[in-house]
């Protein structure tokens, strides 16, 4: 589900030939438009959206949101660089990668999950990591697996040089594993979990052993937010209402997760198996610790030093620091003066102050 190098171009190229867009943010305004794809982190937005829970909260501010679905989530990184949405469901490292080199300031509203075993290094008839060395490993390249696929070799003193890396749709990775040829490959729930059926498959290496690296967010343009607090706000309600409901251990909570499931080709028990593997943060307190943490400034160098060593942050980058991250306590990495990603718990904030009135 996440862009290749080609694809970021493309982006990029959107954000050029669209950036007076970003002009019509300077204006308060009434509706909003939220773009998001199908994950299991993100399926609580149509979720929401459908059983009035979205409506409630933009209401509550006098403003309407509209909750659109993308199965290309390429295409719905596109749309929001471009700015014809004001929010979007997006990875960390996505938001620097795009957007971000777009010239476009994001705020992450909410930081929803991270992955804590979704993503992962398979091998066939190895059980051992160090077996990758020599290997051709089939991923989508640039994506958060490559990413997952350079911790996993770092931690074992290798390089990529020491593999191939075969490019490889997500859509045929689980036909490719069947194959003879495919020994290795780095991929993603439900994909993870699909061919880890078969005997021969090795969960070598997983996002559970760099926790935090791969965060989940809704983010949205930093100058709209700055000019419509509210909608931050309603934001942060509609998810932490939603939160409350499908994390709890009640029929309610039941009938949430079953119907995220199957709006996301699964059933309750898949559903509630990938959630085992997400590192959900149900509440703003828990979400706002996590903002915080010592580790998101380490993360964050991590990730943008991939970016910057894989040209993905422009051809005229001279180091991992062009592009700024900001974070709550006020301090950046990278270029304070192109900020492409702000971390606060200003909204999440909001959403707890006023779970306790």
């Amino acid at each position: 589900m996440l862009p290749t190098k080609k694809l970021i171009s493309l982006c990029l190229g959107a954000a050029l030939l669209f950036g007076a867009a970003n002009a019509a943010f300077a204006a308060p305004k009434k509706e909003f438009k939220l773009a998001w794809s199908i994950y299991v982190g993100w399926m609580p937005w149509q979720w929401a959206d459908e059983t009035g829970i979205v409506k409630k909260w933009a209401d509550k501010y006098g403003i309407k949101i509209d909750v659109v679905q993308f199965n290309d989530y390429v295409e719905s990184i596109n749309q929001y660089t471009a700015g014809a949405f004001d929010a979007l469901t997006v990875t960390n490292m996505d938001t620097v990668a795009v957007p971000g080199v777009g010239g476009v300031d994001s705020t992450a509203v909410i930081i929803g999950d991270f992955s804590n075993g979704n993503d992962a290094v398979i091998l066939k008839d190895k059980t051992s990591l160090k077996d990758v060395k020599g290997q051709k490993i089939n991923l989508v390249q640039f994506s958060v697996s490559h990413y997952l696929l350079a911790r996993a070799l770092d931690s074992i003193g290798l390089k990529e040089r020491d593999v191939t890396v075969v490019n490889t749709s997500d859509a045929d990775m689980a036909a490719a594993f069947a194959t003879p040829e495919v020994t290795a490959v780095t991929t993603w729930n439900p994909i993870v979990s699909e061919i880890l059926k078969r005997k021969d498959a090795h969960n070598v290496f997983n996002s559970s052993q760099i926790p935090g690296e791969i965060m989940d967010l809704a983010i949205a343009n930093t100058k709209t937010l700055e000019d419509n607090p509210d909608f931050g706000k309603a934001l942060a309600g509609i998810w932490y209402e939603t939160m409350g409901i499908m994390s709890a251990n009640t029929p309610a909570g039941e009938a949430a997760r079953e119907a995220m499931g199957k709006a996301s080709g699964t059933d309750l028990a898949g559903f509630e198996s990938q959630l085992k593997t997400t590192r959900m943060f149900f509440t703003p307190g828990d979400a706002t610790a996590f903002a915080k943490s010592a580790a998101l400034p380490k993360t964050t160098k991590l990730v943008n030093e991939f970016l910057f060593e894989h040209g993905l942050l422009g051809d005229n980058a001279k180091s991992a620091e062009v592009i700024g991250v900001k974070f709550p306590d006020g301090s950046v990495f990278g270029d304070p003066n192109k900020i492409g990603l702000r971390f606060v718990t200003t909204y999440m904030d909001s959403a707890a102050a006023a779970a306790k009135n």
